[in-house]
């Protein structure tokens, strides 16, 4: 049977990798913002909204 020593040292060693830490979140949110602000810009660029909006356009000819 183990001692409860040696199973905390083993839950800690296998505990450190466990889970992002503040740096890799901070990296993380930043590259989520950049590629949600890209996003938007191409969404609302004009060629786009003219693509959906003719989208919409044929869908709703179609559907009536």
């Amino acid at each position: 049977m183990r001692t409860l020593a040696k199973r905390a040292r083993e839950y800690r060693r296998s505990a450190r990798d466990l889970g992002m830490s503040t740096a890799e979140y901070a990296v993380g949110t930043v590259a989520a913002a950049a590629f949600a602000g890209l996003l938007f810009k191409i969404v609302t660029s004009s060629e786009v909204r003219g693509l959906i909006s003719g989208i919409i356009r044929r869908a709703l000819s179609l559907a009536g």
